[in-house]
């Protein structure tokens, strides 16, 4: 009954309420909350999915003649029977499969976004020059301007992270929108919203193109820039972010940075002129992504780890 449970909620967290999530329009207008589902959603589908297939391979440990669980596949499909038996090594030889595959994607994603960053970090600062005009903000140790006409304005997060603008961003905007596109990319580096996309594009580049969908990965892009504009909006206000979101709207970011356009420009500025959620709002996401979170573990982990304990431990 505890696969059957865990089998059950894995499903609906990796398919219908990802689905629900990505084509609602409350998250726009609590994007904190709304992260933070997201991310409890996919750590318990990925908790339940493992949990799953670790309860039916429990069913190896049938107990043996004094009582205590035998590793003997002669006992086991004796007490299983041939069919059971094999089922539950598959499924525990696929979790273990599904575990490594995660693990590696994870280093490989994290592995691949810091080198390709360090390469456009050391373009970046050969290529860039210091900013005219007495300006502190773009005096900063972290600040680089490229000789590009085009409005341009990303981060590159990191221990070693820049700001980088264009020419055309300086020549185009006002101070006051500069001082959005500022306070925007050094939201992202403050928050790291960075680690929270190599998670989520972990995961999804860890499943099967055929089953995977790109819904998670795109709602959270767009959370975690909203999430900045908010910052952007509290520095410098609504209208001087959407007339910068406009004007870099067509440059989109280098991959493994995080730019000021590009990511669902329409809806992030239609938004600045709509209320944020309120507090109780927010407060009953945070404890819906908690209860994800804890039910399932209290209801169904807790009871069957109990029962594996008892199995372990019997004298």
């Amino acid at each position: 009954m505890s696969a059957v449970i865990f089998g059950v909620l894995a499903l609906l967290l990796a398919g219908p309420v990802p689905l629900w999530l990505s084509r609602s329009r409350w998250p726009i207008h609590a994007p904190r909350a709304a992260l933070v589902l997201w991310q409890s959603t996919a750590l318990a589908a990925v908790l339940s999915a493992f949990s799953c297939g670790l309860v039916i391979a429990s069913r190896l440990l049938v107990p043996g003649p004094d009582g205590r669980p035998t590793t003997d596949p002669i006992t086991e499909i004796h007490e299983l029977g041939l069919g059971a038996w094999l089922l539950s090594v598959g499924v525990f030889a696929l979790t273990v499969v599904i575990g490594m595959r995660l693990v590696a994607t994870v280093l490989q994603v994290a592995v691949r976004t810091r080198r390709r960053r360090a390469r456009h970090r050391t373009v970046v600062d050969v290529l860039s020059h210091v900013s005219e005009g007495g300006d502190p903000r773009m005096t900063a140790a972290d600040m680089r301007v490229l000789a590009v006409d085009e409005p341009l304005a990303y981060c590159l997060p990191g221990l070693r992270h820049r700001v980088v603008l264009s020419r055309g961003t300086l020549a185009q905007l006002s101070h006051d929108e500069l001082t959005a596109v500022l306070a925007h990319e050094r939201a992202h580096l403050r928050a790291r919203h960075d680690l929270v996309l190599e998670a989520f594009t972990a995961v999804h580049h860890a499943f099967p193109r055929v089953v995977r969908s790109t819904s998670a990965l795109r709602s959270v892009q767009l959370l975690v820039e909203l999430l900045a504009d908010d910052q952007a909006v509290d520095a410098a206000g609504a209208k001087p972010l959407a007339h910068a979101l406009v004007t870099c709207a067509k440059t989109s970011a280098p991959r493994g940075a995080l730019a000021v356009g590009g990511t669902g420009t329409l809806v992030r500025v239609e938004r600045l002129r709509e209320r944020r959620s309120g507090r109780f709002f927010d407060a009953s996401i945070y404890l819906l992504a908690g209860a994800i979170l804890v039910v399932p573990t209290v209801a169904v982990a807790v009871p069957w780890l109990t029962e594996l304990h008892a199995l372990l431990f019997v004298r």
